[in-house]
């Protein structure tokens, strides 16, 4: 990619959840919609089930925070690959803290990344740790965003 680039993201979001009379009242409609990328799967989504949301579909804060968590991961990886670092396992729990405002809207207040990095025995584990820093500098979504995005990795050397 070189410096300066643009690249264009195009989504269709198409609402699946006309029950038969539109959003005649706030009870009357499913909050279900699809999430389309021409030449990808669908993502079935709805709202939060605190917000009326169907808990069997992503919700657009779960995917945030997993595009955040995502992202992170992806530089990670690059960057442990350029470093020379071999990199085994990579599974990261994330976890984002969303506040609700008496008028109904909202924000996220944080994410908290916690990536489990293992490594063969042996690796300079300090190398392996200071990745994060710069993958959180490089990371888009992170860049992207008004609220702090911190990382808490952890590191494991087998073998």
């Amino acid at each position: 990619m070189s410096k300066g680039s643009e690249h264009a993201y195009t989504t269709r979001i198409v609402w699946t959840g006309n029950q038969g009379s539109g959003t005649s009242g706030y009870k009357a409609y499913g909050r279900d919609y699809d999430v389309l990328v021409d030449g990808r799967p669908v993502i079935k989504g709805s709202a939060d089930p605190a917000f009326r949301g169907d808990p069997s579909r992503h919700n657009p804060e779960d995917l945030l925070v997993a595009s955040l968590s995502s992202c992170h991961m992806l530089w990670y990886l690059h960057l442990a690959a350029e470093a020379g670092v071999t990199v085994q396992a990579y599974v990261d729990v994330a976890e984002g803290r969303m506040t609700v405002a008496g008028g109904g809207g909202g924000h996220f207040t944080e994410v908290v990344l916690r990536p489990k990095v293992t490594v063969p025995a042996g690796s300079d584990l300090a190398l392996v740790e200071s990745l994060h820093h710069r993958a959180h500098e490089l990371c888009f979504i992170a860049n992207s965003v008004c609220f702090p995005v911190r990382c808490e990795p952890q590191t494991e050397a087998v073998g």
